[in-house]
């Protein structure tokens, strides 16, 4: 029988979790440098979860030098089958407040000082991202959300920024009213591709906690405003993990929209022609499919 592996990232505010039973703090090296932190290991009711603090603890990682791929990849080392990404943003809606939480399932990608593949020279790999995150995960989070009293949304789309600047006034409207989105943040994309490329289940709770500058009553962020919220929030993000193990499962199936099969057909370059620095490099990504 396989068993599911949680991984769950933390985003701003959220640095470690103390629900956890018999905790561990694991480093793990990887072909693409150190992770953004040790990992802590544990389990809630028999259900193996990995916690990965996105910045790492002390928020010592901006959102553009955070180790996407080798956070990636040392999640995958560690056997994890789904990963909640849990995200502190922004939101563009007036009904999605602050304090709201928001299951994304569709991204835009702002992001352009950032690796954002596993593949390259050597070995070539192209991944659908039309829903860039796994459906199955999403429902699980969107139920557990709710399942603890948050007023919880169950689409939007993300709009992933470099930062670490928040928007201007003229960037923010564009967002909102021109392009459609329904929340924006730094962190998630290439963490959603990579996740994807990584063949691991992979959905977003996005916790509101400010209307970014677009909002005409609101105005510019207020970092002390902001933070308050975010520690209300993360509370009540240990609280959704907790919920998670009765709603997985000790048995994992195949994922319904293939997210664990994705590279079945994603690799161009074929196995006689693929370079051994490549191969070597992603030896633990493509560990189902290398001949």
């Amino acid at each position: 029988m396989n068993r599911p592996i949680i991984g769950v990232i933390g985003g701003s505010g959220l640095y470690e979790i103390d629900i956890l039973e018999n905790q561990k703090w694991v480093g793990i090296d990887t072909p693409w440098g150190s992770p953004s932190d040790e990992i802590l290991t544990g389990e809630i009711n028999n259900i193996e979860f990995k916690f990965l603090p996105r910045h790492g603890r002390g928020h010592v990682h901006s959102p553009t030098s955070v180790p996407y791929r080798s956070n990636i990849d040392a999640l995958k080392q560690l056997g994890v089958t789904d990963i909640i990404s849990i995200s502190a943003c922004g939101s563009f809606r007036e009904e999605m407040e602050p304090g709201d939480f928001v299951i994304v399932d569709q991204f835009i990608d702002r992001t352009v000082n950032r690796e954002k593949s596993f593949f390259g020279p050597g070995c070539v790999a192209h991944v659908s991202m039309a829903y860039p995150v796994c459906r199955r995960l999403a429902s699980i989070c969107q139920k557990a959300s709710e399942s603890i009293g948050v007023k919880t949304h169950p689409k939007g789309t993300y709009l992933a920024m470099e930062g670490p600047q928040f928007s201007t006034l003229s960037e923010s409207r564009l967002y909102r009213d021109v392009w459609n989105c329904d929340v924006i943040g730094m962190t998630n994309m290439p963490e959603a591709k990579l996740a994807r490329e990584a063949e691991i289940c992979y959905a977003t709770i996005a916790m509101v906690t400010d209307y970014d500058c677009w909002h005409p009553s609101h105005g510019e962020i207020d970092i002390q405003k902001l933070l308050g919220v975010l520690k209300r929030n993360t509370q009540m993000a240990s609280e959704l993990i907790l919920k998670i193990p009765e709603l997985v499962g000790v048995e994992r199936s195949p994922c319904p929209f293939g997210c664990d099969r994705v590279l079945d057909y994603s690799i161009l370059t074929p196995p006689e022609m693929r370079s051994r620095e490549a191969t070597d490099r992603l030896a633990n990504i493509i560990s189902r499919v290398q001949p």
